[in-house]
């Protein structure tokens, strides 16, 4: 991948946290661009219309300033569907990602 991606929305951040592999506890960081980002054109438009996701992509570093923690959890219920949907996602020969 050429870019690492982010959102300004908490509990956007949060599932992306919730969905990641690894065993660990789901995280939340605030973090600041260093360089110049676009918006994620995996979403914006291609899924969403203008990007309410507020997800974007940059390929230069993002800075820590700190961790968030006021984030909205997944139900177990709601984790489950989400992994579903990623399954079959991955499934899809024809899926790609926008690099």
């Amino acid at each position: 991948m050429n870019h690492i991606y982010f959102t300004a929305l908490k509990d956007g951040a949060g599932l992306a946290a919730e969905l990641a592999p690894g065993d660990g506890a789901p995280r939340v960081y605030a973090v600041e661009p260093t360089g110049a980002f676009e918006n994620d054109p995996n979403v914006t438009d291609k899924k969403f219309p203008g990007n309410p996701t507020r997800s974007f992509r940059s390929a230069e570093p993002l800075r820590v300033i700190g961790e968030v923690t006021d984030w909205t959890r997944l139900t177990p219920a709601a984790l489950l569907a989400w992994q579903e949907r990623l399954a079959v996602l991955r499934s899809d020969q024809s899926a790609k990602i926008i690099n």
